[in-house]
């Protein structure tokens, strides 16, 4: 989630088409998805901190061990694979998401889609970030259901941290006050893997997530495709250890929601499902 506050970004037409690679990354730097991002160099590094001393809150549901207590081995996988700048020395200001990393993963993710859609398999989409990313995840259900994939119904009456776990436009997400949530917590993913079996329901062949939803579908042997800011490297480090099939750079939440739709459509066409 951004961390500082920024101004109105570019005006947001309607998406007629697809956009080309080089297209889709220049729309990512000019709407500050990827690029120059908002999120600050420190609460990157903070992150990273607290992951490497064993604050659970920021592992999102994958168990790490003991095996990345160093942040710098952290920082070094996040610039590998988000595009941060590398540099340990670089404490304070601007931090970056490569494009050509987000654009790179989405084309993985594509072919993920595709493979799922080709066997008619079963999937569930889930997001901890309704106000940024609900679009995408519902989209890309309709196209995967559309496709003749099954989508997991979440059980009803389900509750995870004092909450509710609920399931609107084919996506799994945490209400709570009568409001949907911006959550990390793994719990309410949990909750729906503990309670299919006992509704006589097979796990998803898939999970299409973020946050905690996804660290804990990869961490539960799920094939899980993901998104991740850069202040949120747990599932960057699952998808380096192979726990985890792709993580997908982007800030999850700029300024419009709408910003996310030509990057939807991108990886809709990539797989063959628009």
């Amino acid at each position: 989630m951004s961390a500082v506050p920024v101004p109105p970004g570019p005006p947001v037409r309607p998406v007629s088409r697809a956009p080309s690679r080089s297209e889709l990354a220049e729309h990512l730097v000019r709407t500050r998805i990827a690029g120059e991002v908002a999120t600050p160099r420190e609460n990157n590094l903070s992150h990273y901190r607290e992951l490497a001393n064993g604050n659970r809150y920021y592992w999102l549901g994958v168990e790490l061990g003991d095996r990345w207590s160093d942040e710098q081995d952290v920082l070094a996988v996040m610039a590998e694979r988000c595009g941060v700048d590398g540099d340990p020395t670089h404490r304070q200001g601007q931090d970056t998401i490569d494009p050509e990393l987000t654009v790179a993963a989405l084309d993985r993710t594509a072919e993920v889609l595709r493979r799922t859609a080709e066997r008619g398999g079963r999937f569930l989409s889930a997001t901890g970030h309704p106000g940024g990313l609900l679009d995408t995840h519902s989209r890309v259900t309709a196209a995967l259901v559309a496709a003749g994939c099954e989508l997991v119904r979440v059980p009803l009456g389900l509750t995870a941290d004092e909450g509710v776990v609920t399931q609107l436009a084919g996506v799994a997400m945490y209400e709570r006050g009568a409001s949907l949530w911006h959550t990390h917590s793994p719990a309410p993913m949990a909750e729906i893997l503990r309670a299919l079996p006992q509704e006589g329901e097979a796990p998803p062949d898939l999970v299409i997530a973020d946050h905690g939803w996804a660290g804990c579908a990869a961490q539960h042997g799920i094939e899980t495709v993901g998104f991740a800011d850069c202040n949120d490297p747990a599932l960057f480090l699952a998808e380096a250890e192979g726990t985890l099939a792709v993580c997908v750079p982007l800030d999850d939440h700029v300024t419009d929601p709408r910003y996310y739709e030509p990057m939807t459509a991108y990886l809709l066409s990539a797989a063959g499902l628009e």
